[in-house]
């Protein structure tokens, strides 16, 4: 019965994306959707990725992570640079076969960041693990103002502190990318939603999934029955990683212009905002709340100064509400409640 109620849970979350995916193609062909609302499709895609792993560092390892806007950045940056290389020095004409070469290297190169930083990172435990990953995600931030990178025929030139490249400039350090080709596309970004989905729902369902779990739940139980730590904290850290930078691969080839600034320390407590506000270690809610936090500004657009200011009294509302004991009191008695159905089903 619990396995059957699992995967009838993993359906719905996957039913309600898709349902998603097909009313906004509805409402795009029957030109219903407004222009603003069409252009923040593949934003929401790419942070519902980053909210759905973040919560699998936070919410399934049980670990505090502030530098996730520094694994999207280096999967974004590495994403233009391998779609414009694959573009303009071999000359792949088809733009979906960059897309895709840029999304995976922009995960590889993510997941091989989360190794270098995990290593010595996830040694750390609560705040000290947060603040060394705020760290990090500040570092590499400030390491992507000083690489240049330039496109001299088939040859990529890469240089830091080094402006002087030959060749067609992709990175210029602070100023980012400019003049990127644009080609990012909805489908990708909901394919890669349920791709995201897939990963960590079916990690969290497995053997490994479990250790995890039992490591958050009580660390000294799990070292007891011979778990090891590190290495279940590192594969959730990494795999985190990994889809951050596929995201953030996606994110980069939505824009024209690409800066470091645009991944500060405000990203990754916006993800974190996704993630505590949907429930920890609840990925169907994180998947809701990154789509309706980002559609919110937008659809406040119309309080003009005070969108920003109705944007985090909603914040608040919802944050006291979701903590109300006579509220969660009120919602149980609504619904059926599982430990009741369990005991019928025995």
């Amino acid at each position: 019965m619990k396995r059957n109620r699992k995967l009838a849970e993993k359906l719905i979350t996957f039913g309600i994306v898709i349902a998603a995916f097909l009313l906004c193609k509805i409402l795009i062909g029957t030109g219903v959707m407004s222009r603003s609302l069409r252009g923040q499709l593949i934003p929401i895609c790419v942070y519902i990725c980053m909210a759905v792993s973040l919560n699998l560092t936070v919410g399934i390892s049980g670990e505090l992570s502030l530098g996730h806007a520094g694994f999207m950045s280096v999967g974004a940056f590495s994403g233009i640079v391998a779609a414009m290389w694959l573009s303009k020095g071999v000359g792949v004409e088809s733009q979906l076969h960059c897309l895709l070469f840029a999304i995976l290297v922009g995960g590889a190169l993510a997941g091989a960041a989360g190794v270098v930083i995990g290593i010595p990172v996830l040694r750390l435990r609560g705040d000290y693990l947060a603040i060394v990953t705020l760290a990090f995600g500040e570092i590499i931030r400030n390491v992507m103002n000083c690489i240049y990178v330039s496109l001299d025929g088939s040859t990529l030139r890469f240089g830091f502190i080094n402006p002087g490249l030959p060749g067609k400039i992709l990175l210029n350090g602070p100023m980012g990318a400019t003049g990127v080709k644009k080609m990012a596309s909805f489908e990708i970004g909901f394919v890669l939603v349920l791709f995201t989905l897939f990963v960590v729902l079916n990690l969290i369902d497995s053997r490994d999934g479990r250790a995890i779990m039992a490591i958050r739940d009580s660390r000294i139980a799990a070292e007891s029955v011979g778990l090891n730590v590190t290495k279940y904290k590192m594969m959730a850290f990494v795999t985190s990683a990994v889809l951050a930078g596929m995201a953030g691969a996606l994110y980069g080839l939505n824009f024209s212009t690409v800066a470091p600034a645009m991944f500060k320390f405000d990203t990754s407590i916006l993800v974190l905002v996704f993630v505590v506000l949907g429930g920890i270690g609840n990925i169907r809610g994180s998947v809701i709340s990154a789509t309706l936090l980002t559609m919110l500004p937008e659809l406040l657009r119309a309080f003009s100064d005070y969108r920003m200011l109705v944007y985090a009294i909603v914040l608040i509302l919802v944050m006291i509400f979701t903590n109300n004991p006579k509220l969660k009191n009120a919602v149980g008695r609504l619904l059926p409640r599982r430990g009741a159905s369990g005991k019928e089903a025995e």
